[in-house]
């Protein structure tokens, strides 16, 4: 598999330095370099690459400003020189975060961490139908993709950045790098409910609602005044009295 790649940075030593790394790995094509966010707007919507290294500190418009326009389906590797900048690129959703100055062996390590992710991807689209009956998501944790049925989640906990997956078929929850915005647009709607700034249920696994509380096992998730109407919604025709 081949990936094409735009390097987007404003310091020319760090762009002919990526440029020469994308070079020498195999697997990527470098369909575009641009020194500046606003000259790579129009490329990115017209003919969207794979994967961009995109750098965070540029003038006018930022990486993680460009970030939130890229196409859906292309993925992002971070570069800067202030590791403050980290955790930023997990609200964004980046494969990973490089560190200036990097080693080849550090882009090399992050670019086959992307060339994975669209592995597993092609894969899942293009599984037999018996192996895709079941509706499942992909979610990063811990730098790899994992594969989750929707069947076994029973709610999701929002931690400021990342969330805490509650799995019937898991001793312990997952975390992931997502924000609960991200994961409300990937899970199917007619099956999962926001009731809190905090949560996401899947309504199917409800069993018990105590106290204005939703139940599940020693957990009592609230059902906040936000999301009330909402809930009393879902639950119209279900209650028998």
């Amino acid at each position: 598999m081949k990936l094409r790649c735009f390097i987007i940075d404003d310091e020319p030593l760090a762009l002919s330095l990526l440029e020469n790394y994308a070079s020498k790995t195999d697997f990527l094509e470098l369909a575009g370099k641009f020194t500046s966010a606003i000259a790579a707007l129009n490329t990115l919507r017209t003919s969207p690459p794979d994967l961009i290294f995109l750098d965070i500190q540029m003038a006018e418009l930022n990486g993680l400003e460009l970030a939130q326009l890229v196409p859906p389906r292309t993925r992002i590797i971070l570069t800067t020189a202030f590791q403050q900048y980290a955790l930023e690129g997990y609200k964004v959703n980046a494969l990973d975060y490089l560190l200036k100055p990097f080693s080849y062996a550090n882009f090399l390590n992050a670019a086959t961490k992307a060339l994975e992710w669209f592995e597993l991807k092609a894969k899942a689209e293009n599984a037999p139908a018996s192996e895709t009956d079941e509706p499942f998501i992909f979610v990063k944790t811990d730098a790899k993709l994992m594969r989750i049925e929707i069947r076994h989640i029973l709610y999701a906990e929002g931690l400021k950045d990342y969330l805490k997956l509650y799995l019937d078929n898991e001793e312990r929850p997952v975390i992931v790098h997502m924000t609960m915005k991200s994961f409300e647009s990937i899970v199917p709607a007619d099956k999962f409910l926001r009731v809190h700034k905090s949560f996401i249920v899947q309504t199917n696994r409800i069993n018990i609602i105590e106290h204005n509380r939703i139940v599940f096992g020693k957990t009592r998730i609230p059902i906040s005044d936000s999301y009330k109407e909402k809930f009393q919604q879902f639950m119209e025709g279900k209650v028998v009295n």
